[in-house]
């Protein structure tokens, strides 16, 4: 048996790929390994999950002054209070100090790749090269092989101390047949925010509706630092879309979007394949070895290239089936249970590195 914590902080806010990861990967963990006792922690009120296991549960935030300082006083003494063996950060966060095996989750290199992408990331900027460099976590989690070579990379680590776990789609991503009237659309799900390239989508999306009667629907929180997107005819902006309308979304859109300049894994990608949805998605690394051969994968830089593929798509419907089909089959390669599977094997890892460090 072992008693393991989760930084619950990514709850804490409405959406985000951080957040998604921190659910699902603690209700996957609970489930699959019973006989171990996961923690919920955050100096934060926070929501978890819904219809928790018994063996998943949550702490207690800080009593007192001292232990709002939570990253080096108030979390230890939790975690030392419930005898915690493993303390996994699920955001770029372990404790200041190591007196116990901890994981950390290294979703991508987006704060330190271009500044505008988080403008307001100056704490994760400063923080974690030296929780990295002092050796505080004693082992790194990445969602992607093409991230963890960045990060090793970067921030000169041993390759064995970093761990490439990919992600999953939630189980409600599926396939759903509806009949929808109206005119086809294009469907772009995610926060919107500077490093998505909305400003492309948006671009080809318009030239693209000077020869097709198509529509455009942007389903996601709109980040403060994001500017606000002027009405049109064939926009729609949902906003914050709840989970249960995600599946149907994905399923009757034409195609999906995601011209994203730079992605940790790029779930949206996996849940669109999931609910068997045809796929255009930028090129980058982590995206390209999350969608294979299963998504037509693009420079997003190149406008051009995104307009034309279009045209062709709309031009030549056939090829859709098809693609929908790779989709399913590519989508159905990742599984939260397998996540789970192998985040804990990495826990077994941490704690094996731990004794031998000290």
């Amino acid at each position: 048996m072992m008693k393991i914590a989760l930084d619950a902080t990514p709850l804490t806010v409405p959406s985000g790929g951080a957040k998604r990861y921190t659910e699902e990967l603690s209700l996957a963990l609970a489930a699959n390994f019973p006989e171990d006792e996961f923690w919920l922690l955050s100096d934060q009120p926070f929501d978890g999950p819904p219809n928790v296991p018994s063996n998943l549960k949550t702490g207690r935030g800080p009593r007192n002054l001292l232990e709002r300082r939570w990253w080096l006083w108030g979390l230890q003494g939790e975690i030392s209070r419930l005898g915690i063996d493993v303390f996994h950060g699920t955001d770029f966060s372990v404790p200041y100090l190591p007196v116990r095996p901890s994981v950390m989750t290294f979703h991508d290199l987006s704060p330190w790749l271009n500044t505008s992408w988080h403008a307001e990331a100056d704490r994760v900027r400063n923080r974690t090269p030296m929780l990295l460099r002092l050796g505080l976590a004693t082992m790194l989690i990445t969602h992607s092989e093409a991230v963890k070579k960045q990060v090793v990379e970067r921030f000169h680590l041993q390759a064995d101390r970093v761990v490439a776990v990919p992600l999953a789609a939630a189980r409600h991503f599926h396939p759903v047949a509806a009949p929808r009237e109206g005119p086809p659309y294009l469907l772009y799900v995610g926060t919107l925010e500077p490093r998505k390239n909305i400003s492309l989508l948006l671009g080809v999306w318009r030239e693209v509706r000077k020869n097709h009667p198509i529509e455009l629907v942007l389903a996601g929180r709109r980040r403060e630092d994001f500017p606000e997107i002027s009405s049109e005819a064939g926009l729609y902006l949902r906003g914050l879309t709840p989970e249960e309308d995600l599946a149907p979304l994905y399923s009757q859109a034409l195609a999906c979007l995601y011209p994203s300049y730079y992605e940790g894994f790029g779930l949206p990608v996996l849940e669109a394949m999931q609910c068997g949805a045809a796929v255009i998605a930028s090129n980058d690394p982590a995206i390209s070895e999350v969608a294979g051969d299963a998504a037509i994968l693009l420079d997003p830089n190149d406008q051009r290239a995104w307009i034309e593929t279009l045209e062709s798509v709309l031009a030549n419907p056939q090829q859709l089936p098809g693609m929908r089909v790779r989709a399913l089959a590519r989508a159905a390669q990742f599984s939260w249970t397998k996540t789970a599977k192998l985040t804990r094997e990495v826990y077994g890892q941490a704690v094996q590195r731990f004794r031998k460090k000290n």
